[in-house]
Protein backbone atom coordinates (compact mmCIF):
# COMPACT_ATOMS: atom_id res chain seq x y z
CA UNK A 1 0.00 0.00 0.00
CA UNK A 2 1.51 3.35 -0.88
CA UNK A 3 2.18 6.06 1.64
CA UNK A 4 -1.22 7.84 0.20
CA UNK A 5 -2.88 4.93 0.91
CA UNK A 6 -2.19 4.67 4.65
CA UNK A 7 -4.62 1.95 6.47
CA UNK A 8 -5.69 5.80 8.22
CA UNK A 9 -6.66 6.95 4.31
CA UNK A 10 -7.93 3.53 3.77
CA UNK A 11 -10.25 3.55 7.15
CA UNK A 12 -11.26 7.05 6.67
CA UNK A 13 -12.38 6.34 3.20
CA UNK A 14 -14.38 2.93 3.78
CA UNK A 15 -16.01 4.57 6.74
CA UNK A 16 -17.72 7.70 4.83
CA UNK A 17 -18.72 5.35 1.79
CA UNK A 18 -20.38 2.77 4.37
CA UNK A 19 -21.72 5.51 6.37
CA UNK A 20 -22.69 7.93 3.88
CA UNK A 21 -22.61 5.95 0.39
CA UNK A 22 -24.21 2.38 1.12
CA UNK A 23 -25.86 2.30 -1.57
CA UNK A 24 -22.74 3.44 -3.87
CA UNK A 25 -21.27 0.65 -2.64
CA UNK A 26 -23.80 -1.78 -3.39
CA UNK A 27 -23.77 -0.23 -7.35
CA UNK A 28 -19.72 -0.99 -7.05
CA UNK A 29 -20.69 -4.42 -6.44
CA UNK A 30 -23.01 -4.87 -8.83
CA UNK A 31 -21.77 -3.03 -12.03
CA UNK A 32 -17.89 -3.68 -11.57
CA UNK A 33 -17.75 -6.98 -9.15
CA UNK A 34 -20.42 -8.33 -11.05
CA UNK A 35 -22.57 -9.40 -8.26
CA UNK A 36 -25.50 -8.19 -10.26
CA UNK A 37 -28.18 -9.53 -7.50
CA UNK A 38 -25.94 -7.90 -4.59
CA UNK A 39 -28.54 -7.04 -1.80
CA UNK A 40 -26.03 -4.91 0.35
CA UNK A 41 -22.09 -3.96 0.22
CA UNK A 42 -19.50 -3.03 2.90
CA UNK A 43 -16.30 -1.31 1.12
CA UNK A 44 -13.50 -3.32 3.47
CA UNK A 45 -10.46 -1.27 1.95
CA UNK A 46 -9.07 0.76 -0.70
CA UNK A 47 -5.40 1.45 -2.15
CA UNK A 48 -4.12 2.88 -4.93
CA UNK A 49 -4.75 -0.28 -7.37
CA UNK A 50 -8.11 -1.16 -6.24
CA UNK A 51 -10.59 -1.76 -3.82
CA UNK A 52 -11.80 -4.71 -1.49
CA UNK A 53 -15.83 -4.91 -0.83
CA UNK A 54 -17.67 -7.37 0.96
CA UNK A 55 -21.26 -8.43 -0.88
CA UNK A 56 -24.41 -9.84 0.01
CA UNK A 57 -26.63 -12.00 -2.11
CA UNK A 58 -28.78 -14.85 -2.03
CA UNK A 59 -28.08 -15.49 1.41
CA UNK A 60 -24.18 -15.43 0.48
CA UNK A 61 -21.19 -13.07 1.28
CA UNK A 62 -19.35 -12.48 -1.54
CA UNK A 63 -15.91 -10.83 -0.88
CA UNK A 64 -14.85 -9.26 -4.03
CA UNK A 65 -11.81 -7.51 -5.52
CA UNK A 66 -12.25 -4.21 -8.24
CA UNK A 67 -9.13 -2.96 -10.00
CA UNK A 68 -8.57 0.33 -10.50
CA UNK A 69 -7.30 1.19 -13.77
CA UNK A 70 -4.85 3.40 -13.91
CA UNK A 71 -3.65 3.14 -10.31
CA UNK A 72 -5.11 5.99 -7.88
CA UNK A 73 -2.56 8.83 -6.97
CA UNK A 74 -4.05 9.74 -3.47
CA UNK A 75 -6.89 10.48 -1.82
CA UNK A 76 -8.27 13.47 -3.80
CA UNK A 77 -8.01 11.00 -6.80
CA UNK A 78 -9.44 8.12 -5.16
CA UNK A 79 -12.49 10.59 -4.66
CA UNK A 80 -12.55 11.85 -8.30
CA UNK A 81 -12.05 7.85 -9.61
CA UNK A 82 -15.77 6.94 -6.79
CA UNK A 83 -17.45 9.59 -7.95
CA UNK A 84 -16.73 8.69 -11.83
CA UNK A 85 -17.40 4.97 -11.21
CA UNK A 86 -20.94 5.46 -9.23
CA UNK A 87 -21.95 7.57 -12.54
CA UNK A 88 -20.53 4.84 -14.91
CA UNK A 89 -22.74 2.28 -12.90
CA UNK A 90 -26.03 4.44 -12.70
CA UNK A 91 -26.12 4.52 -16.85
CA UNK A 92 -25.24 0.85 -16.87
Amino acid sequence: MSDSFSAEVSQRICQHMNDDHGDAVVLYAKAFGGVTQATSAEMLSIDADGMNLQAQANGAEIPLRIQFEPALQDAEDAHHRLIAMIKQARVQ
